[in-house]
């Protein structure tokens, strides 16, 4: 075809667009199949996910792609989207919930809040009662925790003691009470101490912006009533939500490490860019995938309230021990670089890479698709 007789650039657009309304038709049959797989599942008391079955999906699809001339990568992206989608369907769909399980009454104190929002989807996309109980709502917290079966504390981490304090008396011994706080000894002990029913701690790993739910975590800290912390394992993994186990101890423990460390050296940071005196713009115009990724980080963490960052910091009861190792590892690295010390360099190198071990395969893996992701949309 010669450039007098290729097509008008407005009717190639016209006809890509008339193909992507397909690709969206196909894809709403694809997700009404996939509807029909959740109601098979659940009669059938079968898991939503299927490792075997998505790995041999994807390797077909990619397999597909090659023989028509398709970049493999992008369609695996592609596929492994729409494997979350249907998860996230088949769970919305009840697929894990076995067909007589009675629904309960879910009290969520705090249920404006954003994860309050995220805790009332979650249970409402699963047929229980939802009530929301906040300073804006007609029902109380103690009139809604006293009828409900389930009651979730979803507060200012610091109001949470006071909280729990005041609406314990009121939750019936043989219902649960919850709480979702980023800290855990405190608020669990406080729960055990404000009434006589099940107790169990939670700490949702993520966020109220997540689009899906598929696949994130959620820690579970028992404080009393197996029965109910069985339960409730159950329900988050009905969702989707992959559930780990621990002492409320050992979980502020961690979470030293996985968030105060993590956020801490975000605001380290953040506050190092702030007062370097070269403006953000001129760093962009130099910019490195690694360090754009940086930045999104870090501008995104400094877009949130920090009534959310400093409580759930300065609450953990680890956090000196944390940041004085932050500040340790710092100074010991600047005094390496300073002396020009390449020896020592390359052996706080090997230190650190033995700690990762495996893990690094992985995160290059992973960083590389992620570095791909962001390049492509800038």
């Amino acid at each position: 075809m010669t450039d007098g007789d290729a097509r008008p650039l407005a009717v190639l657009r016209a006809t890509i667009d008339a193909l992507d309304r397909e690709l969206l038709q196909l894809t709403a049959r694809r997700m009404a199949v996939v509807a029909e797989v959740a109601a098979y599942k659940r009669a059938h008391g079968m898991r939503v996910r299927d490792p075997a079955r998505e790995r041999e999906v994807l390797a077909e699809r990619t397999r597909d792609a090659a023989e028509l001339g398709l970049p493999v990568g992008e369609v695996e992206a592609i596929f492994r989207l729409l494997l979350r989608a249907s998860r996230e369907h088949q769970s919305a769909l009840r697929a894990e919930v076995p067909p007589g399980e009675p629904p309960r009454t879910v009290a969520i104190v705090g249920g404006h809040g954003r994860i309050g929002r995220v805790m009332a989807r979650l249970f409402g996309d699963l047929g229980h009662r939802v009530l929301v109980a906040d300073v804006d709502t007609e029902i109380g917290a103690a009139e809604a925790a006293a009828a409900a079966d389930v009651v979730i504390v979803s507060v200012p981490i610091d109001v949470t003691e006071q909280v729990i304090t005041t609406i314990g008396p009121h939750v019936r011994e043989d219902a649960l009470l919850m709480d979702v706080t980023s800290v855990k000894r405190a608020p669990v002990e406080a729960m055990l101490a404000a009434t006589r029913a099940s107790v169990v701690g939670t700490h949702p790993m993520f966020g109220a912006s997540v689009h899906s739910l598929q696949g994130q975590r959620v820690v579970l800290c028992r404080g009393r009533g197996d029965a109910w912390a069985d339960w409730l394992a159950r329900t988050f993994t009905a969702r989707g939500l992959v559930v780990t186990e621990a002492t409320p101890a050992h979980h502020d423990r961690v979470m030293a490490i996985v968030q105060v460390l993590t956020h801490f050296q975000t605001q380290v940071l953040g506050l190092t860019l702030a007062r370097a005196g070269l403006p953000l713009e001129e760093t962009l115009r130099f910019t490195s995938p690694a360090y754009l990724l940086e930045l999104y980080v870090a501008a995104r963490h400094f877009a949130q309230s920090p009534a959310l960052y400093g409580p759930l910091e300065m609450r953990n009861p680890e956090l000196g021990a944390v940041t004085d190792a932050f500040r340790g590892a710092a100074t010991e690295l600047a005094t390496v670089l300073r002396a020009g010390d390449q020896a020592a360099f390359e052996g706080m190198f090997a230190e650190v890479r033995a700690f990762f071990g495996d893990f690094t395969e992985t995160a290059l893996e992973q960083s590389s698709h992620l570095i791909d992701r962001i390049v492509e949309r800038t």
